[in-house]
């Protein structure tokens, strides 16, 4: 499974990496057209309950406008633009432009957990996403209130009872869990998360493992050869050739393509 994050990089017109549009309709409609059908975003409440499609708490960073998106009304953060040029879509945004594609969501704040319910409800779109958060309260609090079945990842706590389970000897297995994936980095405080022993056990309680944010090709090839179901990557230019080599990228259409 190949995941664009926040959309992935684009390229300048002399070739050279832009990272500066990342969460925006252009990065993740250049996503779409590389074929890719699993995009990454997060989710951040304004003030009056509109869900953004934006990583940070606040606009200074990515847009030319300032201040915490959870205290401004929809009115003013519709003002920003990312990198000086591009609005920040809703997630209802992301949901209606793309219908045959998948998100897998992040929520980034509590103020957000109830407005992303309400634009599922709104959208239909239970069946279309994944939906995790590095809060393990905050994940809990959303599966609570889902009126639908929804795939969400491990939160931290989940994480941590998966990797020690990858440790025991002799293998103690888990009580079933809600999430359907872990998505999980290299490596948390420099002590290693991902591991063979870790994604057996994974496979093993009926979860995929999904590792993040993997831009060095050498390092997918490695994680594939591991076992790994799914990379959240900016390089999609790269993992798509990956995955082309392996005979393993499938693009929009749903059938599986080779090296071309």
């Amino acid at each position: 499974m190949a995941l664009a994050h926040r959309g992935g990089w684009l390229k300048d017109a002399s070739g050279a990496v832009d990272t500066s549009l990342e969460n925006t309709a252009v990065a993740f409609q250049h996503a779409v057209d590389l074929g890719y059908r699993y995009l990454e975003t997060d989710v951040h409440s304004t003030a009056d309950g509109v869900l953004l499609a934006f990583h940070d708490t606040t606009l200074d960073r990515a847009t030319d406008r300032t201040g915490r998106i959870a205290a401004l009304p929809y009115a003013e953060a519709a003002r920003a633009r990312v990198a000086g040029r591009e609005p920040i879509p809703l997630l209802e945004d992301l949901l209606g432009s793309w219908p045959e594609v998948r998100l897998n969501i992040d929520i980034k704040g509590e103020e957000a957990v109830i407005p992303l319910v309400q634009a599922l409800r709104r959208t239909a779109a239970w069946d279309r996403v994944c939906v995790g958060s590095f809060d393990q309260k905050r994940i809990d609090h959303a599966r609570r209130l889902f009126d639908r079945p929804v795939a969400t990842s491990c939160g931290p706590l989940e994480v941590v009872r998966l990797r020690a389970a990858s440790l025991a000897r002799p293998l103690r297995p888990l009580a079933p869990t809600v999430p359907v994936c872990a998505q999980i980095p290299l490596s948390h405080s420099s002590i290693p998360l991902v591991s063979r022993d870790m994604i057996a056990t994974a496979h093993r309680l009926g979860l995929q493992v999904h590792v993040w944010t993997i831009n060095d090709t050498a390092v997918m090839e490695r994680l594939l050869d591991a076992g790994v179901d799914g990379i959240v990557t900016d390089n999609t230019e790269g993992l798509r050739g990956v995955l082309r080599r392996r005979g393993a990228w499938h693009d929009s259409s749903g059938g599986p393509v080779g090296d071309r």
